[in-house]
């Protein structure tokens, strides 16, 4: 037998079976019972507070509140579709326990800003939590990069070898990457820290509430001042959707460089076994199964993002049964980001290994030092663009002669210009390029160790 829905003396019949199913949010929205009991606990204090309710009632609501969390974490409340949603859910099963008293608790009060109640408190505390696996993740870097000052790595343009770089400032600049995604986290933060609670259904409520009394019980910064955006309003949830997609373009961003470092072609880095799997029928085969999967989960925040937009984008005043579609999304986003942000810890803690000997090789065996070649001879005086074309013009001689600048005789060098001495094969070797980028926010060691200590001092803040 059914049991009565809160709305069902308005109809003479029972839903359709199907549409009961369709019509259910339990199946997901029970991720939020912890909230919900908490936003409920502080409405009926506020109730008593107010004097709506006696603190006798308070009381006693409060207490078959916390009952049914302590039921729920032992895995004895698990409510069915007949409960239509968690909010129901809870107000039906504390009526069973605590008696009439339990029909109280929803005076004042919408399901509308009961449900908006509600997500604020499950986003806030979630974007805390990934807050904390971004810092994670940071520290990752930060190890990784002090540990890899000195040691060289090709930098890329256009995914050509363009000048070569410290591995530490190569790695540094996903850590401001993640610096950006966690400053924007929190500015998110702010404005899900707002308490629609008491908006009612739209319009507010005709008795006599505090609605600071329940921002303040539930630490929000302070209720919203219109009742109609209070329970209308998704833009939090498409912000923290947004900054979600960008923790996502940067973790797509390096697990793309990851799968190609690890590839025979690259060779850079040597995967070990904790981070990777093998083939079902190669068995030579190492797969660089945590970064692959990133950048495939990648699509599936920035779908939520988008599928948020189109959910909002024609919505009239105030709720809408839409709404419903908006708890999936975030809740999966909150698991995708998480997931991928601790695996990618792993990853970068113990998952992954540079093969210095192979980078050595890698930044000698290029033309990547060519622009120090024109550096060389604009410090001597030489206009750059004309140092520049003469490099050009050096690299194709030495390209169709098969050689590399280094092996270029000193002979050689000064027939191209006086004013090449011996010097020039200190300037173009491989160590000294990187190192003479020491311009603020440069890949020199000077530059790199000093950003080292900027980013421990973010951390430690």
């Amino acid at each position: 037998m059914n049991q009565p829905k809160t709305w069902s003396q308005r109809f003479e019949s029972a839903l359709d079976p199907i549409v009961a199913e369709f019509n259910a949010s339990i199946g997901f929205d029970i991720e939020l019972i912890e909230y919900d009991l908490t936003g409920s606990v502080a409405h009926a204090k506020m109730l008593a507070k107010v004097g709506i309710i006696s603190p006798e009632e308070a009381e006693t609501l409060v207490s078959g509140l916390e009952q049914i969390r302590q039921e729920y974490r032992q895995g004895t409340f698990n409510p069915g579709v007949d409960a239509e949603d968690v909010h129901f859910a809870v107000e039906r099963r504390l009526t069973e326990l605590v008696g009439d008293a339990g029909k109280k608790l929803h005076t004042a009060r919408s399901r509308n800003d009961q449900v908006g109640t509600d997500t604020r408190l499950y986003l806030r505390d979630k974007i805390q939590t990934i807050r904390q696996n971004v810092r994670q993740f940071q520290r990752a870097l930060l190890r990784l990069a002090e540990q890899n000052v000195e040691t060289p790595i090709p930098g890329y343009t256009h995914l050509q070898r363009a000048q070569p770089l410290s591995l530490a400032h190569h790695l540094l600049a996903y850590f401001e990457m993640f610096q950006r995604d966690w400053e924007r986290l929190g500015e998110v933060y702010e404005r899900v820290n707002i308490s629609p609670l008491g908006s009612g259904a739209l319009a507010g409520t005709t008795f006599p509430i505090d609605r600071h009394y329940t921002a303040e019980l539930l630490g929000f910064k302070q209720p919203y001042r219109n009742s109609l955006d209070g329970v209308s309003d998704r833009d939090f949830a498409i912000e923290f959707v947004n900054a979600a997609s960008l923790i996502m373009v940067h973790l797509s961003r390096l697990s793309e460089e990851v799968i190609l470092w690890a590839s025979q072609e690259f060779n850079f880095i040597q995967l070990k076994d904790n981070c990777s799997t093998g083939s079902s029928i190669m068995p030579q085969k190492k797969n660089p199964d945590v970064p692959e999967l990133v950048r495939g989960k990648t699509g599936r925040v920035f779908g939520h993002l988008q599928g948020l937009l189109v959910l909002m984008k024609a919505l009239p005043l105030a709720y809408n049964k839409d709404l419903q579609e908006d708890k999936e999304a975030l809740f999966d986003t909150v698991k995708t980001v998480q997931g991928c942000l601790q695996s990618m810890t792993v990853l970068f803690d113990s998952g992954l290994e540079f093969r210095t000997e192979r980078l050595q090789t890698a930044v000698a065996e290029d033309f990547s030092n060519a622009t120090d070649v024109a550096d060389y001879l604009a410090a001597k005086g030489v206009p750059f663009r004309e140092a520049y074309n003469l490099v050009g013009k050096v690299v194709r001689t030495s390209l169709a002669a098969g050689k590399l600048l280094k092996d270029l005789t000193l002979e050689e060098w000064q027939d191209l210009h006086p004013q090449f001495e011996a010097d020039i094969y200190q300037a173009i070797a491989p160590k000294q390029v990187i190192s003479a980028r020491n311009s603020y926010g440069g890949t020199g060691f000077e530059q790199v160790r000093q950003a080292l200590n900027t980013a421990q001092t973010l951390l430690e803040n």
